[in-house]
C-alpha cells in the first residue's frame, strides 16, 4: 500500500479520520517546529507558536482545498501566526548576538561544530525578517519559490530576491565575502 499524499491525508482528516491527522503531524512536526524556532529564536515562544499553529490547522481543516499543496497551506498558517505574534510583541530593544547561541548543543557535536552552529544560528536570526523567513521556508520546509511566494504573499521574483540576499548575507557573515547593500 502506498503512502497517501499530504493532501489526501488532510482531506481524510477533514472527514474525521484521526489516523490521517496523526500521519500528517508525524511528517511535519519537526520541520514546522524548526521553522518557527528559527523565526523567533526562543524555545518557549516557539513551542507556544507551534502549538497555536497546529490548533489553527485543526480549526481550519474543513476549509482546506486539495488544489493547493498542503505544505504551502500549513506554512501559510504558521507564517500568519508568527507574524501576529511579532505584531503583538514589537521588540523594545535590539537583539544581541550573544543571546542567540544555544546553551544545550548535542553531546555528539565537537567544539568546532558547536561554534559553527552557533554562528549560523546567530547569522540567520540577524537577517531581516523577510529574508530569514524565505530562507527557512526553503531550508526547513523544502518549499520551492512558488510556494514561498504563496506563503509570504509576494511575487515569485520577490521571494527569489529575498532568498538570494539572505544567502549573500550569510556567506558574508560566515565567510567574510563582500556584500552589497540592498534597499
Amino acid at each position: 500500500m502506498r503512502d497517501r499524499s499530504d493532501e489526501e491525508l488532510m482531506q481524510a482528516y477533514a472527514k474525521g479520520e484521526m489516523k490521517a491527522f496523526d500521519d500528517l503531524y508525524g511528517r511535519h512536526r519537526g520541520p514546522l517546529y524548526r521553522y518557527i524556532l528559527r523565526q523567533v529564536g526562543d524555545p518557549v515562544t516557539a513551542n507556544d507558536l507551534y502549538q497555536g499553529s497546529w490548533e489553527k490547522i485543526i480549526k481550519a481543516r474543513a476549509r482546506y482545498r486539495a488544489n493547493a499543496p498542503f505544505r504551502a497551506w500549513m506554512y501559510r498558517i504558521a507564517h500568519n501566526h508568527v507574524a501576529d505574534h511579532f505584531r503583538r510583541s514589537r521588540p523594545t530593544s535590539e537583539l544581541q548576538a550573544d543571546s542567540l547561541a544555544t546553551d544545550n548543543p548535542g553531546p555528539e557535536q565537537a567544539l568546532i561544530g558547536e561554534q559553527t552552529a552557533a554562528r549560523l544560528q546567530a547569522a540567520v536570526l540577524m537577517l531581516p525578517g523577510e529574508q530569514r523567513e524565505a530562507l527557512l521556508l526553503r531550508l526547513e520546509a523544502g518549499l520551492d519559490l512558488d510556494a514561498i511566494a504563496e506563503v509570504t504573499g509576494v511575487k515569485q521574483e520577490t521571494a527569489k530576491s529575498r532568498l538570494r540576499y539572505a544567502v549573500r548575507k550569510l556567506k558574508f557573515v560566515l565567510g567574510g565575502a563582500e556584500v552589497e547593500q540592498e534597499s
